[in-house]
């Protein structure tokens, strides 16, 4: 990975929906979600989702398909696997037996979700900070 690279990566998740979109994203795996359903779950209006999906389909975090009417958006895990190598390539001085260990199924342990009130006061403390 480029420097780049990653850095318009970190760009486009340094805004708080976006990361959220992300993870979401993230957990549900190839199946990906259409457009309303991350509004919904996510409760951010359709017209401020469409602006944060479309930077992050920009900055290659996310794969967009079609499907009749609908938008299925996808979290570019191949990317998000190959940021984590470029930021712990170097771990250690290039001794990685002295690194601490990172959990093989980090990725894949389920999360809570936030509660639709939290995540709803966030978004609404972002936007008028």
């Amino acid at each position: 990975m480029q420097k780049e690279t990653a850095t318009s990566v970190f760009e486009s998740l340094s805004s708080p929906v976006r990361l959220d979109v992300f993870r979401l994203l993230v957990r549900q795996g190839p199946e990906g979600m259409v457009a309303g359903e991350i509004s919904v779950a996510l409760d951010v209006p359709p017209t401020n989702l469409s602006f944060h999906l479309k930077g992050m389909t920009h900055a290659s975090l996310l794969t967009v398909e079609q499907e009749g009417r609908y938008q299925r958006y996808r979290a570019n895990l191949a990317l998000m696997v190959e940021l984590i190598g470029y930021l712990t390539e170097e771990c250690c001085a290039g001794n990685p037996g002295l690194c601490v260990e990172l959990p093989g199924n980090a990725s894949c342990a389920p999360a809570a979700k936030p509660a639709p009130a939290e995540s709803k006061k966030r978004y609404k403390t972002a936007a008028t900070a």
